[in-house]
This record gives structure tokens, C-alpha cells and sequence, in this order.
């Protein structure tokens, strides 16, 4: 049966490094709602200021995450995903998608200690990290008492959920995170 990688958790908490490395060690498509996001960003100027609208275009960038991944999963193509989901909202989608296209999923769950996070936030926008249209100064005081929650709630999927402590990256043991799901997949080959 087809793999669904799920990479989940508070921004800054490291998702796209390590879906980024996923996708290059184990050679499967990797889409991130924050790189999809990012292309409207640019072609047709979106911006997160745009309070009013803000949820609408979330919503648009969802729905293309998920179009893209039930094409993939409709010829049994494994992938990963990732986002900061929303628990209760994502759940429901992705149990819809898999009762169109079986999969098995395999949930990662990055976290961090709430203060890393704060950190890592305002660095990276003081730093020009991120595009612009994120606008991450301005949704910082909006976000600000999720990040210090250190920890996202987890996707309600039936398979497997690996928490990674990602405060200290360079402490993080990804070999093992990286042999866990290769085991998976093989099992479900």
C-alpha cells in the first residue's frame, strides 16, 4: 500500500529541513504548504497582512496541497507532506483522501522547546529568511502564545506518530528517524 508522509508541528520547529531531507534520501516528492504558499506570495501577490482574507487563501493553499497529494496517491506514487495542520481540520481531510486513494500514513511530529521557538521565529524574519508575503512581523504577536506551547497536537491518523525533539538540531538522531520509515515503507510495499 502507498506511504503518506505527514510532517507536522509549530513553525520553526525544523519541518521543511527534514522533509527536505526525507524527499532527497528516500527519493519521493516532498510539498510543503509554506513553498506552495509562496508561488501565489509571488504570481499574484498574496500577502498574510491581508488579515481578511487570510483564512480564505490558508484554505486555497490547503486545497491545492491536497489535490496535489490525491494525484500522487491516486497511482500509488509515496510522498510527503507538510504543515503547521490544524489537528481536527487536517484529520478529517486526510481520512477523506484516503478513503478516495488507500494509503497508509506515517505521521512525524516536530517539536521544540516554546522559548527555541520564539527565538528561531524572530530571527528568521529579522534575518530575511522567509519571503516577505509571510509576513511573520506582523503575524508575530498573533502566533506568539502557540509557538510557546512547544508542541503541536498530533494528526488523528491511523499509523504511526514519531515526535522529534528539534530544540537542539544538532542533537537529533535523523539516521534513526530516516531507518524508521524505511522499515515502514518496506512493510507496506
Amino acid at each position: 500500500m502507498t506511504v503518506l508522509i505527514v510532517i507536522t508541528g509549530h513553525p520553526c520547529t525544523g519541518k521543511t529541513t527534514l522533509g527536505e531531507r526525507l524527499s532527497a534520501d528516500l527519493r519521493l516528492p516532498f510539498f510543503s504548504k509554506d513553498n506552495l504558499k509562496e508561488l501565489f506570495f509571488e504570481h499574484l501577490r498574496w500577502s498574510n497582512q491581508d488579515q481578511e482574507r487570510r483564512e480564505e487563501r490558508n484554505n486555497t493553499i490547503y486545497a491545492l496541497l491536497y489535490t496535489i497529494t490525491g494525484s500522487l496517491l491516486r497511482v500509488g506514487q509515496p510522498c510527503i507532506i507538510e504543515s503547521n495542520f490544524e489537528s481536527e481540520k487536517a484529520s478529517k481531510e486526510l481520512e477523506a483522501l484516503r478513503q478516495r486513494y488507500p494509503f497508509v500514513p506515517f505521521q512525524v511530529l516536530c517539536y521544540s522547546e516554546g522559548p527555541v521557538l520564539v527565538q528561531r521565529f524572530q530571527q528568521r524574519w529579522q534575518q530575511g529568511q522567509r519571503h516577505p508575503g509571510h509576513a511573520d512581523p506582523f503575524i508575530f504577536q498573533q502566533i506568539k502564545d502557540r509557538l510557546l506551547q512547544g508542541k503541536i497536537t498530533p494528526l488523528e491518523l491511523d499509523g504511526p506518530l514519531y515526535e522529534i525533539d528539534t530544540t537542539d538540531f544538532a542533537s537529533l538522531d535523523y539516521t534513526k528517524l530516516l531507518d524508521t520509515i524505511q522499515r515502514f515503507s518496506q512493510a507496506h510495499a
